[in-house]
C-alpha cells in the first residue's frame, strides 16, 4: 500500500501541473454547503447544528459563483460525500477532480480530458490481460446510439424512457448498455444524454432533445461527467423544482435550492464548461487497479 500512496501522490501533482500549466487557478471551495444539490440519484448528508448545512456531494454550484465573479479557468481537488454509496468505484467519501472554462465548449473540455487522462495514464492502461490505448482524439458515441446498437432499441423508445420512465431507461443502460461499453478495448467519451438526465447542463444548439453532457468511459469504469455548462437561470430554477419534485415523488430527502447559485446564474454567468473527474478511479486506472479501495489511504470498511 504505501508504493501505491507513493504513486498516488505522483498521479495527483500530475493533474494539478497540468492545470497549472494552462493557467487555470486552483481554488477551495467550502465542504459544509447550504445546498448539495437536487440530482434523483445523489443523497447528501446533513451535519448537525443551528443552520440546515450539508456535506459537499460536489463543489459545483461554489465554483460557478466563481466564475460569475469573473474567474475564467478554475480547478480544483476536493472532497465530496455520497451517502449510501460503496463498493468496487464507490465511496461515501472520495476526491474529484473538478476544473471549468469561461468562456469554454464542451469540445474545449473534451480536449482537457483526454490529454489529462493520457498524460496521467502514460497513454496506456493496463488491467490483467487487457491493453488499452489512451490516445486522443478519443472515440465518440451518442448515449441513445449506445442504446440503439447495444440494447436493440429505437430512439424513439430511449427518448420516451428517459422523459417518463426513468426506472427503465437505468435499468437498461446498467444491465446491457454499460457491460456492452465495458467490454471495448478503447476509451469511449458517451455524449448528447436525453435533455431530462442532464439537469445542469444546456441544450445541444442542433436538437433541444439532447443535452452537452458527456462521460468518458474506460473498461467499464466512468471516469467524469462532463457539461457544456447551463446559464439561464430561469431553466435553471425549472430543472431545480422538477428534480426536488421527483425526489418527492420517490420518498427521498428533498434539499433546498441554492438561491446563490441562482443568483451569481442571474448576475451572468459566460458560455462555459466543465468536468469532474473521480480522481480515485483515475488512479486506479493509472496503476492498472480495478478497485478504488486499493488506492486510498483508508476503505470505509476500515474506519
Amino acid at each position: 500500500m504505501s508504493k501505491r500512496l507513493v504513486d498516488r501522490a505522483r498521479i495527483v501533482r500530475e493533474a494539478r501541473a497540468f492545470f497549472d500549466s494552462r493557467g487555470f487557478l486552483e481554488v477551495e471551495t467550502p465542504i459544509a454547503v447550504p445546498s448539495p444539490g437536487s440530482d434523483l440519484h445523489l443523497d447528501a448528508f446533513r451535519l448537525s447544528g443551528a443552520r440546515e448545512l450539508y456535506l459537499a456531494t460536489s463543489p459545483e454550484y461554489q465554483m460557478k459563483r466563481l466564475l460569475a465573479e469573473g474567474h475564467r479557468r478554475i480547478h480544483q481537488v476536493s472532497r465530496v460525500f455520497r451517502a449510501g454509496e460503496f463498493g468496487e468505484r464507490h465511496n461515501p467519501e472520495f476526491t474529484m477532480l473538478e476544473w471549468y472554462r469561461a468562456p469554454g465548449s464542451i469540445d474545449d473540455v473534451i480536449a482537457d480530458t483526454e490529454q489529462l487522462v493520457s498524460r496521467v495514464t502514460g497513454g496506456l492502461v493496463r488491467l490483467g490481460d487487457r491493453r488499452i490505448p489512451m490516445l486522443p482524439p478519443f472515440e465518440r458515441v451518442s448515449i441513445v446510439d449506445a442504446f440503439v446498437q447495444f440494447a436493440h432499441v429505437s430512439v424513439d423508445e430511449v427518448l420516451h424512457w428517459a422523459a417518463h420512465d426513468e426506472d427503465r431507461f437505468y435499468r437498461v443502460l446498467v444491465e446491457t448498455v454499460e457491460p456492452a461499453l465495458a467490454r471495448i478495448d478503447r476509451p469511449l467519451l458517451v455524449h448528447r444524454y436525453p435533455i431530462e438526465q442532464a439537469s445542469l447542463a444546456r441544450p445541444c444548439p442542433d436538437d433541444a432533445r439532447f443535452a452537452e453532457r458527456f462521460e468518458l468511459w474506460v473498461a467499464g469504469v466512468e471516469l467524469c461527467n462532463g457539461f457544456g455548462e447551463l446559464t439561464d437561470p430561469g431553466e435553471q430554477r425549472r430543472r431545480l423544482v422538477k428534480d426536488a419534485d421527483d425526489r418527492r415523488r420517490f420518498a427521498k430527502d428533498v434539499y433546498p435550492i441554492d438561491e446563490r447559485f441562482i443568483a451569481a446564474l442571474e448576475k451572468g454567468l459566460p458560455p462555459c464548461a466543465g468536468n469532474a473527474v473521480g480522481l480515485d478511479r483515475l488512479v486506479a486506472l493509472a496503476l492498472g487497479l480495478s478497485s478504488i479501495n486499493d488506492v486510498v489511504a483508508f476503505r470505509f470498511d476500515e474506519l
